[in-house]
């Protein structure tokens, strides 16, 4: 009696143990390690578009007068990027400096430096997603405006005569042979199956390319299957 109550106690106390323990112990370790893992690193673009976001929304709070954001336009923003140029970091010769339009001065000058027009696009189009994403409509998206293009337009073609260095814009390649390629199938196709339709058999394979040989033969193969059936 003595040993079966001992055995049957001993177990009694380890499943207690096991079954509370391990109910009661892993569930917050699981919701500990949810709560206490950091979130995802931003990327570098995010990253920089809340860094733009902010230094814009400070902007507009220190403006004279103070401007909001709903009252913001292209004008607006076009003084925005010239209060920029103070910390730009390209040299953009004058009319009259001696090196104007050449790439590589020989000396320095004390023409001023400015924010590149690669750097004012690249911001402009952060600015433009950021507006957005923080409750802006698309159509009254002051970053958008006509102005702004203009004004950035105006902005690489002064640096380009400036520097000396012309932006040119890359040319998209467009997939014609592709969709040439494609139809031209369509059509050898086509009339594959109307010389075979008359009874030519597999002459219409001969003349064509590789990509439509296979289309040729194997319509080809159904008059001689025909024929064979008949005698």
């Amino acid at each position: 009696m003595d040993s079966a109550s001992g055995v049957a106690a001993a177990p009694n106390p380890n499943s207690i143990n096991e079954g509370p323990s391990s109910a009661s112990v892993q569930p917050p370790t699981q919701g500990a390690g949810e709560s206490s893992s950091p979130p995802a690193p931003l990327s570098r673009y995010e990253s920089q578009k809340r860094r733009d976001w902010n230094t814009f929304l400070q902007y507009l709070k220190n403006h004279k007068p103070p401007l909001t954001l709903a009252r913001c336009s292209g004008a607006h923003v076009i003084e925005f990027l010239k209060y920029l140029d103070q910390f730009g970091k390209t040299k953009v010769h004058m009319t009259g400096c001696p090196y104007f339009g050449h790439p590589n001065p020989p000396a320095p000058c004390s023409c001023p430096l400015k924010q590149a027009w690669g750097s004012l696009d690249a911001l402009i189009g952060r600015m433009r997603a950021a507006y957005e994403e923080n409750g802006g409509r698309p159509e009254s998206n002051p970053f958008g405006a006509r102005a702004v293009r203009i004004y950035l337009r105006e902005v690489r073609e002064g640096q380009a005569k400036a520097r000396g260095i012309p932006y040119e814009k890359k040319k998209r390649k467009r997939p014609t042979h592709v969709t040439t390629t494609a139809t031209g199938v369509n059509l050898k196709s086509v009339a594959a199956t109307q010389v075979v339709d008359v009874g030519g058999g597999s002459g219409g394979a001969d003349g064509g390319d590789d990509s439509v040989a296979g289309t040729a033969a194997n319509v080809g193969t159904v008059p001689a299957a025909v024929t064979a059936t008949g005698v």
